[in-house]
């Protein structure tokens, strides 16, 4: 069987196509047997093939063929065993004694129509196998221009904080020796989750709440009394696996766009629950919002205003397929909900 091909639909489509050859043959042979008998006999030939197939696309050495040779040599085998097989299998389960043909048109047309219906059914199959190649080929490339992206994103972001962060820490090593030490060890802090996170593809919440802390910590003492946080991470979801820093863009926007340009006091709140079958996960500002025209309120589908945005729903995309979702929605009376759904 091809991968990504449903065991139960595969079985289902070989016994409409075979249901279909014994109607075929009914009609254009009407003398051969009775329908019934004949789907018996067809249903039997079609289960015996397709299990003789499956079991040779399993052998190791038929990997090292070429795919033509390889279904070739299946086919050589497959039709002959499953129309000998299925046979026996009938007549077994009629109860009657093993024979293979009859005589004239009873003998010479079932065997064309079973020759022709193998076929068919090898073709299908290798067709399915060659589609579910190029699919994981496809979702290989995707995935690896995926994780190209993020270290590019990685690349673009961390000096362009870093450098901020450091001229933050030159003052203030001059005002408060104490907060400068504190910044000192919450960027070490960040910079370890983050040099972690560059070597692995894969992270967990917790893991990805405690660099937020860091970043948000840092960022809290850059900004003053004008940020405020609460991150809050349920402890039965720590464990829970998630693309490493899929979240720090969301928090990156909130401040960048929503936080840093307001007047006054702001707060964010990253907050993960479970939700039914889903982890829901809010980044909640209460920043400048969405534009006029709501530009950021968009399925995972959709186009992004943001390399940043976009980047998480390709990441999304390409972990979770279409159950994973990312929503921005606006606050009143203002401010911006970032929401990451993933499958629990």
């Amino acid at each position: 069987m091809s991968p990504g091909t449903s065991p139960l639909r595969l079985v289902g489509a070989n016994a409409l196509l075979w249901a279909a050859a014994a109607g075929g043959l009914s009609i254009a042979a009407p003398g051969v047997d009775t329908l019934p008998r004949l789907l018996v006999f067809s249903e039997c030939v079609g289960a015996v093939m397709l299990a003789v197939a499956l079991l040779m696309r399993r052998l190791p050495r038929l990997t090292r063929l070429r795919p033509a040779q390889t279904w070739a040599l299946t086919a050589a085998l497959a039709i002959p065993l499953g129309y000998i097989g299925g046979h026996a299998l009938a007549l077994l389960f009629l109860g009657e004694p093993f024979r293979l043909t009859g005589t004239g048109a009873a003998r010479l047309a079932p065997v064309v129509v079973h020759l022709l219906v193998g076929g068919i059914g090898l073709h299908y199959l290798a067709a399915r196998e060659q589609l579910a190649q190029e699919a994981r080929a496809r979702a290989e490339a995707q995935r690896l221009a995926t994780e190209t992206e993020l270290r590019l994103l990685r690349a673009q972001l961390e000096p362009h904080m870093l450098f901020n962060t450091l001229a933050n820490l030159r003052a203030l090593l001059r005002e408060d020796a104490g907060q400068a030490e504190h910044m000192i060890d919450q960027l070490i802090a960040y910079l370890r989750a983050t040099l972690a996170a560059s070597r692995h593809e894969a992270s967990t919440l917790e893991a990805e709440f405690a660099q937020l802390r860091a970043y948000l910590e840092i960022m809290a003492l850059r900004m003053g009394p004008r940020l405020s946080y609460t991150l809050e991470l349920p402890p039965e979801l720590a464990a829970t696996p998630l693309p490493a820093m899929l979240l720090q863009p969301l928090v990156e926007n909130a401040i960048k766009h929503g936080l840093e340009p307001k007047v006054g006091p702001g707060r964010l709140t990253v907050q993960a629950h479970l939700d039914g079958a889903h982890i829901e996960i809010t980044v909640r500002d209460d920043g400048l919002g969405l534009g006029a025209d709501g530009q950021f309120q968009r399925p995972l589908d959709g186009p992004a205003s943001s390399y940043g945005l976009q980047h998480v729903r390709e990441r999304l995309r390409a972990a979770y397929g279409p159950p994973a979702t990312l929503t921005l929605s606006p606050l009143q009376p203002q401010g911006l909900c970032s929401r990451v759904r993933i499958p629990s």
